[in-house]
């Protein structure tokens, strides 16, 4: 996250999909890099709680994991038409997915 911070971005970090809540429900982000596996509320329940909602934050998304997309995320995240980024990844990947997906976001 320090190419982020780097490239002049200010970063909220969320240890889970209920801590994004939290920090989403007090604050407007540009963007949400969501990871798939994460405790107690996982990255695929955050962003259909999002789906629910008819949330704004859809079109924010970008998904992130270090497991291997596999046939039970694969389903999901296709449909989405969300990006994804898999782990690891180079900050010049990560610089370039958050630009491109804002680009997108802003049209």
């Amino acid at each position: 996250m320090r190419t982020l911070s780097a490239e002049g971005f200010q970063l909220d970090i969320a240890v889970n999909g209920k801590a994004a809540l939290d920090v989403l429900r007090s604050k407007e982000y540009d963007l949400c890099l969501i990871d798939i596996r994460t405790p107690q509320m996982n990255g695929i329940e955050l962003y259909e709680h999002w789906e629910n909602q008819s949330s704004e934050m859809l079109n924010k998304v970008i998904f992130t994991t270090g497991d291997v997309v596999d046939e039970h995320t694969r389903p999901f995240i296709e449909p989405t038409g969300r990006p994804f980024l898999p782990k690891p990844f180079t900050p010049d990947e990560l610089r370039s997915i958050v630009m491109e997906t804002l680009r997108r976001v802003e049209e």
